[in-house]
């Protein structure tokens, strides 16, 4: 394993603490001359109807152009010049597709940000980042966000 930073993927999920991982991110490329990818996947919504489980191509056509738009307004906002910046879109579980998107990157590193939840409501909701730690295949920096009441 190399210990040179040369490719680092950001998780995005939209939010504040996202917000601060992307900037911590961006401030290390910048020092280490490194590309950054910012990644976030969605899923689209599974409708269950007595008779079977139902999804039409308009809901998903529309989840991904929403989520694809904001995605771009992400990258366009973190843009710097001479940094080397690009957005990814991918349907799927989000912390499978981080650690997929970090391999077929050749990620150095991972960059995401963590919500701090605890007990109920970590058991409940699960922990994308506490997923993505033990399935990426290069080091994860997690950015602490606090928990909000």
């Amino acid at each position: 394993m190399s210990t040179t930073i040369q490719r680092i993927l950001v998780a995005h999920d939209f939010g504040d603490v996202s917000d601060a991982a992307l900037k911590f991110a961006i401030d290390l490329a910048e020092k280490l001359g490194a590309r950054v990818t910012i990644v976030h996947a969605y899923e689209i919504p599974v409708y269950s109807f007595p008779e079977g489980v139902a999804i039409t191509a308009d809901v998903g056509g529309q989840v991904r152009m929403l989520t694809s738009d904001a995605l771009d307004r992400v990258v366009r906002a973190a843009a710097r010049p001479g940094l080397d910046l690009h957005g990814m879109l991918r349907q799927g579980p989000a912390w499978s597709e981080i650690a997929a998107a970090a391999t077929e990157l050749h990620a150095d590193l991972v960059v995401i940000g963590t919500h701090g939840r605890r007990g109920l409501a970590h058991a409940l909701l699960g922990s994308v980042a506490e997923k993505v730690v033990r399935t990426a295949p290069c080091p994860v920096l997690t950015v602490h966000g606090k928990e909000k009441s």
